[in-house]
């Protein structure tokens, strides 16, 4: 049997001029930079390989000189195309300035097509994409002008538009994982991901090309334990023992055990995040939490609502996932973006994408660059600079529900939160609220049209997506509408109904959201009241988010009339009350219900013009009508009685 093991220049050797190469990693996790460097000196030495292209799916640097920035040397790449460019500037560089064809597809797209060209299909159909700058009618992906050679197409299948990403012939593929047989056989025990690696290496495989993985150690043939091998050595060409400052867990941490999920660290919190505008939108955004639901974070702004989530204690109740297969427990930030502690599965990034790409998310929480009247979210492109898109697009275009979060402006914006209030002491240079975006990462115009839930939050108000474009619906305390927000928006908002956003979020303590969000409160809104017998349902900042906090209403006053002999006369308060979307007729068969059991006379009362419309449209055939106080409820109810 042949020991596949060479040395790294002996694998850089492999590299034929003009090649095809596609390389594991995401961030600084599972990167094979022991394989990287090697061609790169070769490169330096000799002038070759030269002229190569390249096919990743997420970004693999440290923002410098790491990672796929050790090929940002002129000549050596012909051709890229990746979906994420933010922590490789050397390479985005030669992009950018047109030294290179260069495009931004989707990571998940990218990581998706891995499977195709394994499987020897001609490419991958997608949604993914749509209405984006990854659209041929916006672009289609590419970067600079002379990037003219199509990498998606739209196609129409059964009247629906959807985008054709054609496959690529791969013909070197550079991969990692942490133990090697003689015989080529890798297991990844001590990585933090186990990402595309098998579909990489089965679509170079079986598309001729070489498949090379850098590992720690090697392990005598056929001693590994089968299950535990990720990559089979049937797919493995050469295997190189890499050096260990070329082999750390990630960019952060040369390793932690807790990172490869085969132990559990000791229980311990998250530390509170000190009151500023960063944690005002992590608490506002934690509002929309789903309980029971699974969640994406994204990087940036995003990662503050796992902190509140852990404050609040509400980690146990929903599911925290990241991008490249983490599912459960707690993600990692910065250059250990990625992995996770405490989780309860880590799977292949391509089969995470596929749950995203089917609506499993309940909800993703992103972050805020750039928005335009219509909806719209960059942050992907700005100007010279190129982050691109990771898996923004996957994720935004398909979570069942969506919350970007970002400060109003940026560029040395300073705040002060005192006595509940929000005290803006310098405004950001740059707006982030434009006329049209430089770069559609995620349409709004189709999310609007698709009844897709969105929300922006800042550190000073809350805009909804609607048909009509971008809505402000919330106001910090101590913040102008014209001075603070109006006049720093190139496109006014449309403005209706504006209410003050939660005045918990302003203050030091906890929130008690977990009451909130868990209706462990419900028996206290719910009551009669022992002098006149009438039934109170206090409703007050409620929000019914799903068809189980219906039934716990139903449940809860269902059990307080069935103690009391007769009909009751009832007040219900529906200030500040929401009812998510497709829930309405739900809610009007709990009301009939309730009345035709329970109810006597029934006053109800809402100081939001907007919320008694809604109201009155759900409940039109209960013949109810909304008041706009609690007096002219009760006046009601008094005026009925005599």
């Amino acid at each position: 049997m042949r020991n596949k093991t060479v040395s790294a220049a002996e694998a850089a050797a492999l590299i034929k001029d003009g090649d095809t190469l596609t390389t594991s990693g995401f961030v600084g996790i599972g990167v094979p930079d022991e394989l990287l460097a090697a061609i790169e000196a070769r490169f330096l030495d000799t002038g070759h390989p030269r002229d190569l292209s390249l096919l990743f799916a997420a970004g693999q640097g440290d923002g410098r000189d790491r990672g796929l920035n050790r090929l940002g040397h002129d000549g050596l790449l012909k051709r890229v195309v990746g979906g994420h460019w933010g922590l490789i500037p050397k390479l985005a560089a030669l992009a950018v300035s047109g030294r290179i064809e260069a495009w931004n597809l989707p990571q998940g797209v990218v990581s998706q097509l891995y499977r195709e060209i394994a499987a020897g299909k001609p490419g991958m159909l997608s949604r993914v994409g749509l209405e984006t700058f990854v659209d041929p009618r916006n672009g289609g992906g590419a970067i600079n002008d002379r990037s003219t050679t199509p990498q998606v197409e739209l196609h129409e299948i059964g009247g629906e538009e959807i985008l054709f990403y054609p496959a690529h012939r791969l013909t070197v593929a550079l991969l990692r994982g942490t133990t090697a047989d003689e015989a080529g056989n890798v297991t990844m025990e001590r990585e933090a991901l186990t990402m595309d690696n098998l579909a990489q290496a089965m679509a170079v495989r079986n598309s001729g090309g070489v498949v090379i993985v850098q590992v720690e150690r090697i392990a005598r043939a056929r001693t590994l334990p089968a299950r535990e091998v990720q990559i089979p050595g049937i797919l493995v060409d050469a295997v190189v023992v890499a050096r260990p400052e070329n082999h750390v867990q990630t960019y952060a941490t040369r390793f932690n055990q807790a990172f490869t999920n085969r132990t559990r660290p000791p229980a311990g919190e998250i530390p509170p995040m000190p009151l500023d505008a960063r944690k005002v939108i992590a608490r506002r955004c934690a509002f929309e939490l789903p309980v029971n639901g699974v969640v994406n974070l994204g990087i940036g702004m995003p990662e503050g609502v796992a902190a509140i989530a852990a404050e609040e204690r509400l980690l146990d109740h929903m599911t925290l996932t990241a991008e490249p297969g983490v599912i459960g427990g707690q993600p990692a930030s910065g250059l250990d973006f990625g992995a996770a502690v405490d989780c309860d599965a880590v799977i292949p990034q391509n089969n995470q994408f596929d749950f995203y790409d089917g609506g499993g998310l309940d909800m993703a929480c992103l972050g805020l660059a750039q928005a335009d009247a219509i909806g719209n979210v960059n942050v992907s492109r700005f100007g010279s600079r190129l982050a691109g898109a990771g898996g923004f697009i996957n994720i935004s275009q398909n979570a069942r529900s969506l919350v970007f979060a970002g400060t109003f402006t940026a560029q040395g914006l300073d705040i002060a939160i005192a006595d509940g209030a929000i005290d803006i002491r310098r405004e950001g240079k740059t707006r982030k609220f434009l006329k049209t975006v430089e770069q559609v990462t995620f349409s709004g115009r189709r999310a609007a049209r698709l009844g897709q839930p969105v929300l922006y939050v800042t550190e000073r108000c809350v805009f909804a997506l609607t048909p009509e474009g971008l809505t402000l619906t919330e106001i910090a305390p101590g913040v102008d509408i014209d001075r603070d927000i109006l006049r720093l928006m190139e496109v006014p908002p449309i403005v209706g109904e504006v209410t003050p956003m939660d005045p918990r979020i302003f203050a030091e303590p906890e929130m008690d959201l977990r009451t909130d969000l868990l209706h462990l409160d419900m028996s206290d809104r719910v009551a009669v009241d022992p002098e006149t017998g009438r039934l109170f349902l206090n409703f007050e900042k409620m929000r019914v988010r799903s068809r189980e906090d219906i039934a716990l209403v139903r449940q809860h006053v269902s059990r307080v009339c069935e103690q009391r002999p007769g009909r009751l006369d009832v007040i219900v308060n529906y200030d500040g009350f929401r009812i998510d979307d497709g829930l309405e007729a739900d809610w009007a068969r709990l009301v009939t219900d309730m009345t035709g059991r329970y109810y006597n006379t029934v006053s109800r009362y809402s100081g939001s013009a907007f919320l008694r419309m809604k109201l009155n449209k759900a409940l039109a055939d209960t013949r109810t009508h909304i008041f706009e106080s609690s007096e002219q409820a009760r006046a009601y109810l008094d005026a009925h009685r005599a």
